[in-house]
């Protein structure tokens, strides 16, 4: 007769055996083993992050309490506390009251010239750039690489060299002190780097897809509206913020292509910051510094899942 241990195990054996369909084991866990957050990789890795991101973020942490703060507070010389008087007058200010020599209407007159520069500047430049760079990489012609290697060389050429044969042109065709001069000037300048991005990118399509396309009848629009273009939003977005990024930010061709009333908005921060006239009001500088910044990061941060998948889908070829 068994003893009552030995029929126990069998017991068991036999009920691992029912869960198992027969093999008579339990697998055991599977994949990687665990792995401990806290090792000394991650502390010196994570580590090194907080504290880079805390040397950027600590001038954009003083700016921003500094603009909500009156001028009694900051005369108090603690620039990293919060305010304890909370005011957005130095925003108000800075927007609509803001004086720059005899002109008192802050940033709101300078902000509508960079709208009106940005729109048709970032259409006109990302709507010829996506048929370049779709052309020189679907429809060789020749002269196609000549073309595109003047183009990539014109992306490395300083602005600062163009800056006198720039002025005479535009005062040749009647366009210099214009908006509209500044929009041909960024329209040029945002070609060159724009037709490398769309080029890579179209590139970097499956040729079946043309081949096909050609073959069913398609013809040169016919393929860029109906298959390129549906497939390009990551790069297009790219191209997006590379453009607004770098028209909304500029001050050199701002303040050297249009006439006072005509200033961009970086222009006429900088009157405001450097104002001479009056008691100089540090929160009503840092409010229209942080006003100037809103579009393009506002831009970026609402787009910046399909700029990274467009600058790699991009980088694939040259």
């Amino acid at each position: 007769m068994a003893e009552p241990a030995t029929l126990g195990a069998v017991a068991a054996v036999d009920a691992v055996k029912e869960r198992t369909g027969g093999v008579g084991y339990l697998e055991g866990p599977r994949g990687g083993r665990p792995r401990r957050f806290l090792t000394t990789h991650n502390v010196v890795l994570y580590g090194t992050l907080l504290i880079v991101s805390a040397y950027f973020l600590l001038p954009l942490w003083v700016m921003l309490v500094t603009s909500f703060k009156t001028m009694d507070e900051i005369r108090m010389g603690n620039i990293f506390a919060p305010p304890t008087e909370f005011t957005v007058f130095p925003w108000i200010k800075a927007w609509s009251q803001a004086c720059t020599g005899i002109n008192c209407d802050g940033l709101s007159r300078g902000f509508w010239n960079s709208v009106y520069i940005l729109v048709p500047s970032v259409v006109v430049s990302i709507a010829v750039a996506s048929v370049s760079g779709y052309t020189l990489a679907n429809w060789r012609f020749k002269g196609s690489e000549a073309i595109f290697t003047i183009l990539i060389m014109g992306a490395f050429i300083p602005y600062q060299v163009m800056i006198y044969p720039i002025s005479i042109l535009l005062g040749k065709i009647g366009l210099f002190g214009s908006l509209w001069g500044l929009v041909l000037v960024h329209t040029i300048f945002g070609m060159p780097l724009n037709v490398l991005l769309f080029r890579n990118y179209f590139s970097s399509v499956p040729e079946e897809l043309f081949k096909a396309a050609r073959v069913d009848g398609a013809g040169f629009w016919g393929i860029f509206f109906r298959i390129m273009l549906p497939m390009s939003l990551p790069i297009f977005v790219v191209s997006m913020i590379i453009q607004i990024t770098g028209i909304w930010n500029d001050f050199l061709f701002g303040v050297i292509y249009t006439s006072n009333e005509r200033y961009p908005m970086t222009v006429q921060l900088n009157n405001i910051v450097n104002s001479v006239q009056g008691v100089k009001e540090y929160n009503v500088n840092m409010a229209a510094t942080l006003l100037t910044g809103l579009v393009p990061l506002t831009v970026y941060f609402a787009s910046g899942k399909l700029f990274v998948r467009g600058i790699a889908a991009g980088a694939v070829k040259g």
